[in-house]
């Protein structure tokens, strides 16, 4: 009789989830990205929410609830039912979070779960195109004459573009004076004003005001090449070797989402991103492709909260509160 209590349970939650699989998603998704409109993040995420609109038969609606460094819409999605109708779409600063701030209103690690891998990124040193200087090494002399009057924007304290900048500071040994910005976008039109001279910029966020002489790009952080998508920009690794960043946008959703539902969403996801079209689109944006696969992607998410722990106290950067 207890064998048959077993067998009969198992069937119940097979059954469940096949429920889940059948009936989800019955309703729009909402996705939050925790920046303005018009960042890197939000470009991206509009482009895949689209393509999962025509696979799901329901909208994809995205939600921006920028503020705290990504933090209050990521509180948002950890304190929003586990149903697969609430998602989050942002940066590899969901995983910094724990080593950058003091206190916080969700638990990284344990609260999220990583889904898919959406594309891969470096970043592009952007400059006052007033600056007089045309290069890495040009800037390097320069920035060490003008030491302590440079000054170069971020999207935040902590956040990747202000560490990045940390490190290349401290490999040309040079005082640059950090100001920090809401989002992308306004610390590109701060570098276009000539409110500050340098910054690290998402390539979407930077690419067309590079275009259009707006705004001059000194290098990218890729370690080998240059990227497709700014021709003639060398990678700083060129003039000072092994310097590297890459980061990622990925897709997360609750720990405690149904694995059916989950699964789900990987394997449409991962469907998406092997679309030719799609991946035009965010090439043109200045994306690169995945470098983690969909079932790799969860294990990946929590080694970086770990390694941003690391980088965060090697920095010597104070906690946030």
């Amino acid at each position: 009789m207890k064998l048959i209590r077993v067998v009969l349970a198992a069937c119940g939650i097979l059954q469940a989830m096949g429920v889940h699989a059948q009936t989800w998603p019955a309703k729009p998704v909402r996705v939050v990205v925790p920046f303005p409109a018009g960042g890197a993040v939000d470009v991206g995420m509009r482009a895949v929410g689209a393509k999962l609109s025509e696979i799901w038969k329901q909208p994809v609606v995205v939600e921006n609830r920028g503020g705290a460094g990504g933090n209050i819409g990521a509180d948002i999605v950890a304190k929003a039912a586990p149903d697969g109708y609430t998602l989050l779409c942002t940066s590899n600063a969901l995983a910094l979070s724990t080593a950058l701030y003091r206190k916080l209103p969700y638990d990284a690690a344990k609260d999220f779960q990583g889904l898919v891998q959406l594309s891969s990124s470096y970043l592009v040193l952007a400059a006052d195109p007033i600056l007089p200087v045309a290069s890495i090494k040009e800037l390097l002399a320069y920035a060490k004459v003008n030491a302590g009057k440079m000054t170069f924007g971020s999207t935040g304290v902590g956040a990747a573009p202000h560490l990045v900048m940390e490190q290349f500071k401290g490999r040309i040994g040079a005082d640059i004076l950090h100001v920090p910005y809401k989002g992308d976008i306004q610390v590109t039109a701060a570098i276009m004003a000539g409110d500050i001279k340098l910054a690290f910029l998402t390539p979407s966020s930077v690419i067309s005001q590079v275009k259009a002489g707006k705004v001059r790009a000194l290098g990218v952080t890729r370690l080998n090449s240059q990227a497709a998508s700014f021709p003639g920009v060398p990678s700083i690794a060129e003039t000072l070797p092994g310097f590297e960043y890459s980061g990622y946008l990925g897709l997360y959703g609750q720990a405690a989402m149904p694995r059916d539902i989950a699964g789900q969403i990987q394997r449409d996801a991962s469907r998406v991103l092997a679309m030719t079209d799609l991946q035009e689109r965010m090439a043109a944006s200045g994306f690169e492709p995945p470098t983690t696969s969909a079932d790799q992607f969860p294990a990946k998410y929590q080694r970086d909260i770990a390694t941003f722990i690391k980088v965060v106290r090697d920095a010597n950067i104070p906690q946030q509160d």
